[in-house]
């Protein structure tokens, strides 16, 4: 599943086109790297978004297309 994809369906960014956009502005990592909207997220890959001063890291859990609000935090888990 795409970055942007799965940080919406997830429910760590409201919209796809702002993850997309903190992809391009260099916001998110993915084990260390910086990620472009479109690379590919996979189970226990560690992600970093950072918005100003504040930093969020978690590990991937499960990759699913349809979340529900309740369940979308079982997707990920904080480190």
């Amino acid at each position: 599943m795409r970055i942007d994809k799965f940080l919406k369906v997830s429910r760590v960014i409201k919209r796809r086109t702002v993850a997309a956009d903190a992809c391009d502005g260099g916001r998110i990592e993915i084990n260390g790297k910086i990620a472009k909207p479109s690379k590919d997220v996979k189970v226990g890959d560690v992600v970093k978004v950072s918005f100003g001063n504040n930093a969020m890291t978690f590990e991937v859990l499960s990759i699913d297309e349809h979340q529900t609000k309740q369940s979308a935090e079982t997707m990920y888990r904080l480190l």
